[in-house]
């Protein structure tokens, strides 16, 4: 069932990946082409119609994809990357480098994740990299938490002290032992990661602290809000559109963490 699930998760996140990278060849309209049009219904020439300016919520639905997925992306990089090189070093080498490792994880396991990050958009660029940024940082804590409790169960096994007896370096296991045993939980891991930073980067657009220059699903629900969109009846073509491609992309990400969190379980069964 879990491999349904995961195959189901992956056809759906490539199907977005491809609208998000041919966005100029699929995208009817430019998106960002104002016309007289406005408040349109929706029709063949503008399927989903077109909102307060005149611009074509379809080709925006489908450009919102590039900067949504970007910075789930991006942000899930970042924070993996994090949190996995500070795990390794805490969980490999221990004392007084595990310790300030494990304060500075407390300490960022306790600040509030989301008024913080508030906090630091509102005085940061709006932009797909500095978003990005300030997700990635908010979030490495935990992967550090679980990247060194693994770690150290890792370095004790008897192939691994076999392999340092004979002399491999630190480098050489890190790179071709380590990570090959840890690829299966970081996979989930990331997985979770771009979902996370999707729904942040939307929380954060509709709070009107995301880019005012690229489209996004979080901006167009955030002006759909601000027009009155739900007053006026155009929410149905307005607001649902990019609210049920962040359902999507969610769904497919938690079925594609499913396939991966099984492999781990396995994995550390055996």
């Amino acid at each position: 069932m879990s491999k349904h699930m995961t195959r189901i998760g992956a056809v759906i996140l490539t199907l977005m990946v491809l609208l998000a990278v041919f966005a100029p060849v699929l995208s009817p309209h430019n998106p960002y082409a104002s016309s007289t049009a406005t408040y349109q219904l929706p029709s063949l020439e503008h399927p989903l119609g077109t909102n307060d300016i005149g611009q074509d919520i379809l080709s925006e639905v489908i450009y919102g994809a590039r900067t949504s997925l970007a910075i789930g992306f991006f942000s899930a990089a970042i924070s993996l990357t994090i949190g996995t090189v500070l795990g390794l070093l805490s969980g490999w080498y221990g004392g007084w480098l595990d310790r300030l490792i494990a304060k500075l994880t407390a300490f960022m396991l306790t600040v509030p994740y989301l008024p913080t990050v508030i906090i630091i958009s509102a005085f940061t660029k709006h932009s797909i990299y500095s978003t990005s940024l300030v997700l990635g940082i908010m979030s490495w804590a935990g992967t550090t938490r679980i990247v060194r409790t693994q770690t150290m169960a890792i370095r004790e096994k008897d192939y691994i002290q076999t392999i340092r007896a004979m002399g491999a370096s630190d480098y050489y296991i890190f790179s071709h032992h380590v990570i090959r045993e840890l690829t299966p939980w970081l996979m989930y891991q990331f997985a979770g990661r771009v979902k996370s930073g999707i729904l942040s980067e939307s929380s954060l657009s509709f709070l009107g602290l995301g880019s005012t220059t690229q489209k996004s699903w979080g901006t167009m629900i955030y002006y759909a809000q601000e027009k009155n969109a739900l007053l006026t009846g155009s929410w149905l073509w307005w607001i649902v559109p990019p609210g049920l491609c962040i359902i999507l992309v969610s769904c497919a990400l938690i079925m594609i963490s499913y396939g991966f969190e099984e492999k781990t379980d396995r994995r550390l069964s055996r």
